[in-house]
């Protein structure tokens, strides 16, 4: 991809489109047993792998919308511990938000920084008036974060197996 797709930058963290030099960290996170009890194993195993699912379900998103996932970089040293991002998923009317941490960054207000960073630009930068997130009943941490967005429950929703609850906040 050469297009040249906005980043943003909160106080601690730049916001950066994922790409293929991402692939180890993609590898990393996706292989973290909170991934894997809350969002599920991808099948994602080999730096291949993650290259490809970078190429086929990231990149797709973000030629298409202008957004999709971001990286979470720490400003003070590059470290990626993080994803924060907007989705267009099948199952969900319009657009959700997603992020997810590595295990050593969680419970330091870096997930809340990312996601109003993201909330802020849903609103001023795409013009999306309404946004849902989703998550297990059993992920406490990610409600009460979904919830200190400003984000309401509206209801719980079958998906395929499972069901998850979703939130929504109108702009």
């Amino acid at each position: 991809m050469n297009k040249a797709f906005k980043e943003f930058e909160t106080d601690r963290l730049k916001l950066i489109p994922t790409s293929l030099e991402d692939a180890a960290y993609v590898l990393k996170i996706m292989n973290t047993p909170k991934w894997h009890q809350y969002i599920g194993d991808r099948g994602i195993h080999t730096l291949t792998d993650a290259s490809n699912y970078i190429k086929n379900h990231m990149f797709p998103l973000l030629e298409r919308r202008g957004f999709s996932n971001y990286t979470m970089v720490l400003k003070s040293n590059g470290e990626k511990i993080g994803s924060c991002g907007l989705y267009d998923r099948e199952k969900i009317e319009g657009i959700d938000i997603g992020f997810a941490l590595l295990p050593e960054y969680e419970r330091k207000g870096y997930g809340f920084e990312a996601a109003t960073k993201i909330l802020e630009t849903t609103r001023d930068v795409f013009n999306i008036s309404k946004l849902s997130a989703i998550t297990t009943t059993a992920n406490k941490a990610s409600q009460l974060l979904i919830e200190k967005l400003g984000m309401t429950y509206k209801e719980t929703i079958k998906w395929d197996h499972e069901e998850l609850m979703l939130y929504v906040i109108h702009f």
